[in-house]
């Protein structure tokens, strides 16, 4: 039974690799807690958090879902994520609303390469995190050797918080450590000592820790992160589950309340069905919300510029309450609002001053496909769905094409499958996509000044003086325009049309691609009243900021992944040798007598044809993972225009 007035609430995350169990954990948690009556199943598409058709025929979480327990005077809202890669816009989205998380793994797949992903971002958080290790009554089930592969490959500090006997059987029973056992204190201890000097103190100069001593050291630790409680079970069975949630109340705290009155909020998910209400997950740090009222929401777009919403909720459904509860949500809660039709995944609620860019906790998309209706009669409502589409997915970015087509940015492939289908079943479109190519972009590599004065122009051309310079930015700044003409020199519409000319341009670059990382200087400007009008000035800052940018000179970039590679020593010289070929750097090798362990970055257009020779080169047995890291510069012979593969 839920609570009317929990003392307070913990947002949890459960993430995963995909197929490792996590949604089935969460509809086992649901089960256990009594808040379903009856456990769904992922074969059977009637779990509680997959809702959509396309999430129940595929048997995968595409978006973020909440669902609510309550345990004593404890509401646990569960955010459940996708696991595939091609879906990391809602695993970051989501991260950031989080008090903590559930990483889970599979007995008998192990740590895998999404799974490596996950934790290097939960650890760089430092958000107090679990780690459920599922499938423990699965043949092929590891205990001790998978636990050595997590503080090997996962976090240093795992404190196994489960006893596991029948491993890998049907009947296998995972029971929770007793604290007040001598012998398990002090093994428990020893592990807690390497990441709290306190604990460590105690062993050394003695008495040794008591249970509650080290249950408070516990909770410390891992709500800052230094290390990670694991716990073994079954989501299926039910093994372990109950300690999960025992750790869960223990030793994740919830986040302190913002002081301020002023309500401050991240929107983490955005659902609009065909011709339906456009609906939005809102978690709330400070001060409360009640349906009605007037709220402005901020948000950064790709080129960096901000945007306000401003509307009126009209309703507001809170995460956890019965239906019909009028109070107000507050600080730590979550909630479904309505009333405003332009919201968007990501928006800030709070003052504008003090909502901070975004900084993305995974790598931007790195591919690219061009779509088509198949009928020319449906390309504005093909457009129309992919933008309603990357309202819910920021990192989808969707932009027109020549011919009617239109551009999208992607994760992967299955992402384009999970869109085609999207378009199929919810809009009733049929698309045509384009074989997807590497995204690469373009940065200034020196400084550039161009203009154009309206002396030296016909009278029969543009009224409008402008000067330009294009300098190098910070990485990962985007484009930032910026001023040293006066801002009064010119009427607002002036300066705007310059402004959004500049961003558009150069979304595009004079050879196709993003030009980013740069600052633009308006030096110049001038204007002839009332004979100027902005369209003078979008027909003339093209042609000055291309000129400088020409004269700064550019050089092309192109996404790289990071990657660890385990190969036999045999394969050692081959493997290497292939590497260096397709343009890998090598970072780091390590290794002895039977295996290696390489590490490094490669071209991403390389990394598929690479998983290809792999199992060739070890005799099937390397093993390879994976994810997008950042990009590098390419050689000028590798570097064609947009049109080109690359």
């Amino acid at each position: 039974m839920l609570l009317s007035h929990p003392s307070h609430t913990l947002n949890i995350g459960i993430l995963a690799h995909v197929d490792a169990g996590k949604t089935s954990l969460t509809e086992r948690l649901l089960f256990d807690t009594g808040a379903i009556d009856r456990l769904g199943s992922v074969d059977a598409g009637d779990t509680r958090t997959d809702t959509g058709e396309l999430e129940r025929q595929r048997g995968i979480t595409i978006r973020s879902a909440v669902a609510s327990f309550t345990v004593g005077e404890v509401q646990v809202n569960l955010i459940d994520t996708p696991g595939h890669s091609d879906f990391i816009a809602e695993v970051e989205r989501a991260l950031g609303v989080l008090d903590g998380a559930v990483l889970v793994l599979s007995a008998v797949e192990g740590v895998q390469a999404r799974t490596r992903v996950l934790m290097k971002t939960l650890r760089r958080l430092r958000l107090p995190t679990l780690l459920f290790v599922n499938k423990i009554d699965r043949v092929g089930a590891r205990g001790d050797a998978l636990l050595a592969d997590i503080r090997r490959l996962l976090a240093p500090v795992a404190v196994p918080m489960t006893a596991v006997a029948g491993l890998g059987t049907a009947r296998a029973r995972s029971t929770a450590y007793a604290l007040e056992d001598p012998r398990v204190r002090d093994r428990i201890a020893e592990t807690v000592a390497e990441a709290d000097d306190s604990i460590l103190a105690q062993l050394v100069e003695g008495p040794p820790p008591t249970a509650e001593r080290l249950r408070a050291a516990l909770a410390a630790r891992t709500a800052d992160g230094s290390l990670h409680p694991v716990y073994f079970g079954s989501a299926l069975g039910g093994q372990g589950v109950g300690a999960l949630v025992e750790g869960m109340l223990r030793l994740i705290p919830p986040a302190p309340a913002g002081a301020d009155a002023v309500p401050r909020g991240t929107v983490f998910a955005v659902h609009q069905p065909p011709n339906g209400e456009r609906t939005a997950h809102i978690r709330l740090h400070a001060g409360e919300l009640r349906p009605r009222r007037q709220i402005e929401l901020h948000r950064r777009a790709a080129d960096g510029t901000g945007d306000t919403l401003t509307g009126r909720i009209t309703s507001l459904d809170i995460v956890g309450r019965p239906p019909g509860h009028e109070g107000p949500l507050t600080a730590g809660n979550i909630a479904v609002l309505r009333g405003l039709p332009g919201i968007r995944t990501g928006d800030r609620l709070g003052p504008a001053t003090d909502a901070p860019a975004d900084t993305a906790l995974f790598p931007s998309p790195t591919l690219e496909t061009v779509v088509h209706a198949r009928q020319p009669a449906h390309a504005a409502a093909l457009r129309a769905a992919l933008l309603t589409l990357a309202d819910q997915d920021p990192l989808l970015q969707v932009r027109p094409a020549p011919g009617g087509a239109t551009s999208v940015l992607l994760h992967g492939e299955v992402q384009k499958e999970i869109i085609a289908a999207t378009l199929r079943q919810e809009h009733g479109i049929e698309a045509e996509f384009a074989p997807s190519r590497v995204v690469c972009v373009e940065r200034p590599t020196g400084v550039g000044e161009a203009y154009e004065e309206i002396a030296k122009r016909s009278h029969t051309g543009p009224w409008a003086t402008v000067g330009l310079r294009v300098e190098p930015g910070a990485r990962g700044s985007g484009v930032v325009f910026t001023y040293e003409t006066e801002l009064g020199a010119l009427p607002h519409a002036f300066h705007q049309a310059i402004e959004e000319t500049v961003r558009a341009t150069l979304r595009h670059g004079p050879r196709g691609r993003a030009v980013t990382d740069c600052r633009v200087v308006l030096t110049r400007s001038g204007f002839v009243g009332p004979v100027s009008t902005a369209g003078d000035f979008r027909t003339v800052t093209p042609v000055v900021l291309l000129r400088a940018l020409d004269r700064a000179g550019t050089r092309v970039y192109e996404p790289c992944h990071a990657f660890e590679a385990e190969i036999p020593l045999a394969a050692l010289a081959p493997v290497t040798a292939r590497l260096a070929a397709l343009g890998a750097e090598l970072a780091e090798t390590s290794g002895g007598r039977q295996s290696w362990l390489l590490s490094g970055a490669l071209p991403a257009r390389h990394v598929q044809e690479f998983q290809g020779l792999l199992p060739g080169l070890t005799h099937g047995e390397g093993v390879w993972t994976s994810h997008p890291s950042g990009d590098r510069p390419m050689r000028k012979e590798e570097a064609p225009s947009r049109g080109g593969s690359a």
